[in-house]
């Protein structure tokens, strides 16, 4: 019933709140329901931008290539636990119109059938929806390249209506849960993105012996930001996927889908096309790491699937973070609290 309430809450806002915005923007009143009701969030970030004001510009949006002096180029940012800027989004710097715009534009990135897991995840990671989260647009929308930024403790989420060349979801993104506790127990109960990694699990039972124990990594587990791209001749831990059998890479294929399910539809065959540009899941190698197997019991919490310009790093310990970073081109370099562009 909240759930139903919400959803009818925020678009009764969609179809007639904003009058400042829409003021601002010279656009009436049937131009923001139709952006709402495509569900399109560059549409709405659009809207967004033109309705703050001075005061709010000057702290959320940048030039498309904004160096930070600490952060260094701050478009392209990801850590798994930050504000990209100081206001977070629950606020009294922003309107509770724009604050309900914010809210759609989250929805409009994600998979609707996602939404209350993603919400779960808030409440727990950062007490809701809008509580210690913050926002960044770069360049101006509508008038060229421009992207929008979504970050808190544990998520970093983009869109860009394709601006950013060469790499899916607008760049690197990570999401995550603590579920239940800091330090999970080997089950992960109620973490919301546990049942990726069981998936994955399944498919490095059905290996054969020999293939399991190339997917096994015993040591040298890399760090969590370590997602930069290796290129076509990197060397790659794991398993080369085009040694699978067809039954095994069909299941991979599958894991992969389950993987891209919780991002809206452009998003994940956008990912799918920069992929297959490098040669598909057969380019990629798949790793399981036997360093920080919660309670040993050979279900791996640790993996990934990694390709020349494809990094998807599943850390299961001492909660899930999955760092995920996308492109078409090896040469797009990642910026991260680690600085770990290429390693």
């Amino acid at each position: 019933m909240r759930t139903r309430l919400h959803a009818l809450e925020r678009r009764s806002f969609l179809r007639t709140a904003g009058a400042a915005t829409l003021a601002a923007i010279g656009a009436p009143a049937s131009a923001l329901c139709a952006a709402a009701n495509t569900q399109k969030p560059e549409s709405l970030v659009k809207l967004l931008y033109h309705g703050l004001d001075e005061r709010q510009r000057k702290v959320v949006c940048f030039p498309w290539n904004y160096l930070d002096k600490q952060r260094g180029l701050l478009r392209t940012r990801i850590e798994n636990n930050w504000r990209i800027t100081k206001p977070t989004i629950a606020s009294g710097f922003f309107s509770k119109d724009q604050q309900a715009l914010i809210r759609a534009i989250f929805e409009g990135m994600t998979n609707p059938a996602w939404h209350k897991r993603f919400d779960q995840q808030l409440k727990d990671d950062v007490g809701g929806f809008g509580k210690n989260q913050a926002i960044a647009i770069f360049g101006e929308p509508g008038s060229g390249d421009f992207e929008f930024v979504l970050t808190s403790r544990h998520m970093t989420l983009r869109c860009d209506g394709d601006s950013a060349g060469h790499v899916a979801f607008g760049g690197p993104i990570l999401y995550a849960h603590e579920g239940e506790r800091l330090y999970e127990r080997p089950d992960h109960k109620n973490n919301v993105f546990w049942p990726q990694a069981v998936e994955a699990n399944k498919l490095y039972a059905a290996l054969d012996p020999k293939h399991r124990e190339l997917a096994l990594v015993t040591k040298g587990m890399p760090s969590e930001e370590l997602v930069g791209f290796k290129g076509v001749k990197g060397r790659f831990h794991g398993c080369p996927v085009n040694e699978f059998a067809g039954d095994q890479k069909a299941e991979l294929q599958r894991i992969l889908k389950i993987l891209l399910e919780p991002f809206r539809h452009s998003d994940r065959k956008e990912a799918l096309k920069c992929l297959a540009t490098r040669g598909g899941l057969d380019s990629c190698h798949l790793a399981f790491y036997k360093e920080g197997d919660l309670g040993n019991d050979g279900i791996y919490d640790n993996w990934r699937l990694e390709g020349p310009s494809f990094v998807w790093y599943f850390r299961g310990r001492p909660h899930v973070h999955v760092w995920v970073n996308v492109a078409d081109d090896p040469s797009v370099k990642l910026n991260s609290h680690q600085d770990s562009v290429g390693v």
